[in-house]
Parts: C-alpha cells; structure tokens; sequence
C-alpha cells in the first residue's frame, strides 16, 4: 500500500509543478492551449492502452462495457451535483471564468479529476507489483497544464495575489492522490482482487469524461482561430509520446 501511495504522489506531484508554472512564469500562459492538447493526448492513449485494453483483455467485453459506462455516468453525476454548487464547474479554466466560481470548489473538483487516475496507478500496482512507466508518465505529464490552467484561474478569484495558498491547496491536491492510490490499492487486495478489469475500465471511463468536459474545451476556447489545427496537432504529439512509453515498457 504504501508503494501505491508513493506512485500515487509521484503522479500527482506534477500539478504542483504546474501550479508553480502558471503562477512564477507568466509567459507559459500563452501556451496553455497546447499543454492542454498536448496532456489530453497523453491521457487519451494511457486510458486506451494501459487501463481499457487490459481490462478488456483480463474481463472482455462485459468488464470493459460496463465499467466505462459507469465510470463515466458516475463522474457526470457527481460533477453536476456536487461541483457546480461548489462554483468547481470552470475549474481547469485559466481565464475570466473562474472569477464566479469558488477555491474550495475548483480543489474539490481538481480531486474529484484526480481520483480515478490515482485509484488506477493503485490499482496497477497491486496488479504488476509496480506502477508501469507509461501510466505513471501519462499522470504526470496530463497534471501540469491541468493545474497550470487551474493555478491561473484561482488568483482570478477572492484568493488574488495569494500565490502561496494557491500552492498549498495544490500540495493538498497531491496528498489526497496518493491517498486515492493507496485506498485503491487496499479496496482492491482486501475486497475486489477478482474486479480489477471492472475498476480499470471505471477509471478509464471517468477519465475520459473529464477529458471532454475539461480539458478539451480550455484547449480550443483559450486559442486563437489560427492556432486551432496546432491544438490537434499538439494532441497526436501527446498521445504518441505515451502510445511509445506503453510500448517500450511492454518491451
């Protein structure tokens, strides 16, 4: 378990990296949309090949169907419920959009974002005995532009020009992963061991919902029409980099 929670901080860790990005090195906000292209991509091809693949191929098609489904009506229910009430619904927008929103909610809302990639790496370690390197990479590389875009949007909000308890509420972000990770690890090997393929494939499944509804849109609505091919282009770039980590862990 306490592997699990090590991997799960490592992954998460990078949003604190990112937190920093937004926060002390403004010309990187002009790049956002391509981080986020670039980070949906990563996380496109890690919930493909690492998690809805193997889970397929451990569960077949009734693990697989069901566990996307779930995963992401779960995701979908809990983010119109609970976080739009929260003011979390704009909280991977870097720009004017979160000035109605609420800290409280656009943290909630990163860790509700963050709990189904950490309960997978748990989840990959109880499995493998250790978390592969393209699914950890694949974490940590879609973290950044997640909390740089979220970084800049919180000092938009009542917490303007307090960048330090912007990342101290990043640090708590990172904690609660690892916590994700670890109690996956333990619901796992206490109680499911039989489950994993149901739980990847759940994963996969709200994480892919949290792609569309989040990233995906900050990356086309903070571009210029000019950029918008670049957007797609910087995606493939992604999703190639950790289709070749899967492959070469595989090797």
């Amino acid at each position: 378990m306490g592997e699990a929670a090590l991997a799960g901080f490592v992954g998460a860790s990078s949003l604190i990296l990112g937190a920093f990005l937004g926060l002390y090195v403004k010309p990187v906000a002009r790049y956002i949309p391509y981080i986020m292209a670039f980070g949906a991509g990563v996380l496109i091809s890690g919930l493909s090949f690492e998690l809805t693949e193997d889970a397929f191929r451990r569960g077949g098609f009734d693990a697989v169907g069901i566990g996307l489904a779930l995963g992401a009506i779960l995701f979908v229910a809990i983010d119109r419920m609970v976080l739009h009430r929260l003011g979390g619904r704009d909280r991977k927008r870097s720009g004017g959009q979160q000035e109605q929103g609420a800290p409280v909610g656009i943290v909630v809302g990163t860790m509700l974002d963050a709990i189904p990639e950490s309960v997978a790496i748990g989840v990959a370690v109880f499995e493998h005995g250790a978390v592969t390197v393209a699914l950890l990479a694949g974490v940590f590389l879609s973290n950044i532009p997640e909390s740089l875009s979220s970084a800049t949007g919180l000092m938009r909000t009542t917490m303007h020009n307090d960048a330090w308890k912007v990342i101290v509420l990043w640090v708590g972000v990172a904690i609660a992963a690892a916590v994700a990770a670890a109690v996956g690890y333990g619901v796992v090997a206490r109680f499911a061991p039989d489950a994993v393929p149901f739980i990847q494939a759940l994963a996969a499944g709200a994480i892919l919902a949290m792609l569309v509804d989040t990233m995906i849109p900050e990356a086309f609505e903070r571009s210029d029409h000019d950029a918008l091919g670049l957007i797609g282009l910087w995606a493939v770039f992604g999703y190639a980099l950790s289709f070749f980590l899967t492959k070469l862990g595989a090797g």
